[in-house]
């Protein structure tokens, strides 16, 4: 069960570094300077931010091993640690990471040529031709994926795997994701998740699992967990999990940055244009989402006139593009839901009841019990909050987002709507111990007190 939300959201391995350390720090440009320790951290922290996918998918080319692969990168990450602070920090710090990752993986495979035949492949071995390195990796370009990491995404996505083990190892290994995240994503504990992905590498070994880059005939029967890697890296970005900011930048642009490259690979799928449209349409209201002191603003109360209106535009005409030629999936709905959302002059002016249908749609295309929370707070603003909350109610007895904090909030707004504050307080403080996110977290304590004092 996958905890993407959509628009209309209620309440919204230690090793060794590699010898080549210091010559990669060099041809990348080191400063002359020796940045203390914090800095340095810090501009290691940022680096795995931004730039992990990148330099995981560059070394899986050569290593052609995800368990290698993997190793071997973190590896560059610790020789980063003292080659930054005796080089100073690269002015390129995902190309030195990168050539040192490489170089790493290099060494490994003529250290231990037998080892390809003890782990998994992650490219079947192919002769080497022109335009083909040592390691037979190809000319960048070359194939049918363009992207490095949009082409480790679809190789993750593999048949073999059930689909949440396919999705949740692609989201821990290609776009850097905790488990924390992940489980959250999905909705269950941490160590289950921990164990979800432990077994699939687990069963990719065991079963010899080939890993290679799929052809292009192949394409169509990954897309759909491909796109849900994408929809909830965006998601996990949209609203951090936890943290000072609401928003990680770097995911949602990587996320946004992927799709577009789908939608260059794919163009007649209707569903790439629909995860496109959804994510531009939402990411329209970045920049109101919070106040300039960093306070949640909701919907309701953010400024319409400071979204961005090209990504709007882009979004609507990709809509239509969706929703044409046959039954819509389901990120043409969630595109649908979020074009109303974002074409309403105001708040109190939404098509509330074309949300409502709308989010029947997909309640019917995509049964999930987060789809039905949201239908739930549509529903209140059609035929008034309780029955909002009886709909809420049912899912609190269905027992599949327990844990989800969602829920306790969008039942807290509807009974300070309602008029029971006393229970509001509850069903907020619920929320609070669900909330990781600080501005969340200042918001839902800020209701607690609000109807604290109505209720005094």
């Amino acid at each position: 069960m996958l905890a993407a939300r959509t628009d209309g959201e209620a309440g919204a391995e230690d090793a060794a570094g590699p010898e080549a350390g210091a010559a990669a720090a060099a041809s990348a440009g080191a400063s002359a300077s020796h940045p203390a320790a914090a800095d340095v951290r810090a501009a290691i922290a940022d680096a795995h931010r931004r730039e992990w996918a990148f330099v995981l998918a560059a070394t899986a080319r050569v290593a052609r091993d995800i368990d290698i692969a993997e190793e071997c990168v973190q590896d560059a990450y610790v020789a980063a640690l003292d080659a930054w602070q005796r080089q100073g920090v690269p002015r390129n710090p995902g190309a030195w990471l990168t050539t040192t990752a490489r170089r790493r993986a290099l060494d490994m495979l003529r250290r231990d040529r037998t080892l390809r035949a003890k782990l998994p492949l992650l490219i079947e071995p192919a002769p080497v031709g022109p335009g083909q390195d040592e390691a037979g990796e190809a000319d960048e370009g070359d194939g049918v994926i363009p992207d490095d990491r949009l082409r480790l995404v679809f190789t993750c996505c593999h048949p073999a795997l059930a689909r949440e083990a396919q999705v949740a190892l692609t989201l821990r290994l290609v776009c850097g994701l905790t488990t924390t995240e992940i489980a959250q994503a999905f909705l269950v504990p941490e160590p289950t998740m921990a164990a979800r992905v432990t077994r699939a590498k687990k069963k990719i070994s065991a079963a010899r699992i080939a890993y290679r880059v799929p052809g292009e005939a192949e394409l169509p029967d990954r897309l759909d967990a491909v796109l849900t890697v994408v929809h909830l890296l965006y998601t996990t970005g949209h609203t951090a999990p936890a943290g000072d900011g609401l928003v990680r930048a770097d995911l949602v642009e990587r996320a946004i940055d992927l799709v577009r490259t789908l939608c260059t690979l794919m163009p007649d799928e209707r569903e790439v244009r629909g995860l496109l449209a959804l994510l531009l349409l939402t990411d329209a209201r970045r920049a109101t989402r919070t106040a300039d002191d960093g306070r949640l603003l909701l919907l309701e109360e953010q400024d319409r006139s400071q979204w961005d209106k090209a990504a709007i535009e882009e979004g609507a005409a990709l809509v239509t593009e969706a929703l044409r030629g046959g039954r819509p999936g389901r990120f043409a709905l969630q595109a649908a839901i979020a074009a109303v959302h974002a074409e309403a002059p105001s708040y109190p002016e939404t098509d509330w009841p074309q949300l409502l249908q709308l989010y029947g749609a997909l309640l019917r295309a995509w049964p999930s019990p987060v789809v039905a929370l949201n239908r739930a707070v549509v529903l209140a603003m059609v035929h008034g909050p309780a029955a909002g909350l009886a709909e809420i109610a049912d899912l609190e007895r269905d027992g599949r987002l327990a844990g989800y904090r969602y829920l306790p909030a969008a039942k807290a707004d509807l009974l300070r709507r309602i008029g029971r504050p006393a229970d509001a307080a509850v069903a907020y403080r619920s929320a609070l111990e669900l909330a990781d996110n600080a501005a969340e977290r200042a918001f839902l304590s800020a209701r607690i007190a609000e109807v604290h004092g109505r209720a005094g």
